[in-house]
């Protein structure tokens, strides 16, 4: 869809190695045209605002939330992804992976049927131009889950599909090393006593040692033979990184300790980091926080994961607390790094020739203020 082209002016451009006050162009087709300093005297005028290419969401299961608002409740999917995809937007996401469970327990509100409505509701959405943001999807595989190769028959073939995960939640290992959290998170969502919840441990072992490996195996050939990107999820040890090199894992996802995450960054893996673990100064689940790997110097990314409007905030926290990371590199790992890893080159920077992908941004106190977002040049919040 083309559109008048455009002016931005009076802006702070966020650049991939400074912040440039001036203006920018757009074309037609969206595409940035010219960067130039502050001499443009017609165009949209930013205000001093701070102008910074869409941002690029790999992990969210944000869309559950409308789909799904209550326990038993199901909402239309296209109008649950129509509210979905405005919060993602307001949030000044422009690109987003919606990330679908693969894999269920069997006590789960949610069924496979469920998430492939979800995906028929995105492309009636993107036909029907009823949708923001641009949408890819990112299937989350609990590989430890009994039915999730079963499950994962509902979405062969899909083009969308860009990102798989290889997930496994069983107690005793990545996200749950600690047993402790394990069973404080259970123990609250089920209401268990001591007794069932050593049952409870002991059944998700051995389902695991049963269905993991070799669901693992089966689903990342399945994504190397159709260029689909791999993510791995939770890794804490080098065991668990060595399996994902041999797996060829392009991004190590949510590594919940420094020692993983450096072995992932060495193999050449972006490492993924969830935004509100930095807005809330650490993760939720009591493993590695993402500002100590980001002191490290090994965070490439960070995903919104449950909160849209985290990943913008922790961008411009992290420039503001990590004295190693200018505002440019803490907007990358919300951009270009984000769009690079998986392959998307021709957006995620403000350069003449990619996609007039924008978002406009005021600073006030410690929360962004998303004042404009523009994808392709088109107004879209």
């Amino acid at each position: 869809m083309s559109v008048p082209a455009a002016v931005f002016k009076n802006a702070l451009l966020i650049l991939s190695d400074e912040v440039h006050e001036g203006s920018l162009r757009a074309d037609a087709e969206g595409r940035i045209t010219d960067i130039d300093g502050p001499t443009a005297t017609a165009g949209y005028d930013c205000e001093g605002d701070y102008l910074l290419p869409g941002l690029v969401e790999l992990h969210t299961d944000h869309l559950e939330c409308h789909y799904a608002p209550r326990p038993k409740v199901r909402w239309n999917p296209v109008s649950a992804v129509q509210a979905h995809d405005a919060q993602i937007a307001c949030s000044g996401i422009t690109t987003v992976f919606d990330a679908l469970r693969v894999g269920m327990d069997d006590d789960a509100d949610l069924r496979a049927p469920d998430m492939r409505a979800l995906a028929d509701a995105i492309e009636t959405g993107l036909a029907e131009h009823r949708l923001r943001a641009d949408h890819f999807l990112h299937l989350r595989c609990e590989v430890s889950a009994p039915d999730v190769l079963d499950a994962f028959t509902f979405f062969e073939g899909d083009d969308r599909v860009r990102l798989i995960s290889l997930m496994d939640h069983t107690p005793g290992q990545r996200q749950f090393v600690s047993l402790d959290s394990f069973r404080a998170y259970y123990m609250g969502k089920k209401g268990y006593n001591d007794a069932q919840m050593d049952a409870f441990i002991e059944e998700r072992k051995a389902r695991a040692d049963k269905n993991a490996p070799e669901n693992r195996k089966k689903i990342a050939r399945y994504a190397q033979a159709r260029n689909i990107s791999i993510a791995s999820h939770d890794d804490a040890t080098m065991d668990h990184v060595d399996e994902a090199v041999d797996l060829k894992t392009a991004i190590a996802e949510f590594p919940t300790t420094v020692e993983a995450a450096k072995a992932s960054k060495a193999n050449n893996m972006a490492v993924l980091m969830g935004a509100p673990n930095v807005v809330r100064g650490g993760s939720h689940s009591g493993n590695v926080s993402a500002r100590e790997l980001a002191e490290e110097g090994c965070l490439d990314v960070l995903s919104s994961d449950y909160v849209p409007i985290s990943l913008v905030q922790a961008a411009f926290q992290l420039a503001e607390e990590v004295d190693a990371i200018t505002l440019p590199k803490a907007i990358a790992t919300v951009t270009s790094t984000p769009a690079e890893a998986i392959g998307l080159t021709d957006r995620g920077r403000l350069e003449v020739g990619r996609r007039a992908d924008l978002v406009q941004v005021r600073v006030v106190g410690n929360v962004p203020i998303i004042r404009g977002v523009w994808r392709e040049g088109r107004r879209v919040a």
